[in-house]
């Protein structure tokens, strides 16, 4: 009994190649982005939910101590009820980023700017004021990274 060995050799052929480098690369970026991405929509569908769930509850704070007193006397409406308005739309606001991050990154963004004026004008929340405006950056990059995932 003879046994033949036979090998085989691949040539690639320029057609084989991949049509542009730029295809490549998109590849490998989006290989790379994408825990990030998951991170970030993770964050900001989480955590919106859970503050406008707890604006009902009060489990993790008085959500009432950081209204500005100046916004407070203009309310048409008892700061308890406003804080409850407030909550929906947290909870829609991270619905939306489930949904469609490109534009609830967005969303959740200037929800967060609104809430940093109401702390500015609160005065001595500026600690909470600069937390909220990083969270904020990390909402808009959030929105960039889906729009180019296209979601």
């Amino acid at each position: 009994m003879s046994t033949t060995s036979t090998t085989v050799t691949t040539v690639r052929r320029s057609t084989d190649a991949p049509r542009d480098r730029r295809e490549v690369l998109h590849a490998n970026n989006e290989r790379a982005l994408r825990p990030a991405y998951q991170i970030l929509m993770f964050g900001y569908i989480v955590l919106p939910v859970v503050a406008g769930v707890d604006k009902f509850f009060h489990f993790l704070v008085d959500w009432n101590k950081y209204l500005a007193p100046q916004v407070v006397s203009r309310l048409p409406l008892s700061p308890r009820d406003f804080m409850h308005a407030v909550g929906v739309i947290e909870i829609a606001a991270g619905l939306l980023v489930a949904l469609k991050p490109s534009v609830g990154g967005v969303v959740v963004a200037l929800w967060l700017w609104g809430i940093i004026a109401n702390l500015l004008i609160a005065h001595g929340w500026y600690d909470v004021a600069l937390r909220d405006f990083g969270l904020s950056l990390g909402a808009l990059a959030l929105s960039r990274l889906a729009g180019g995932m296209g979601r």
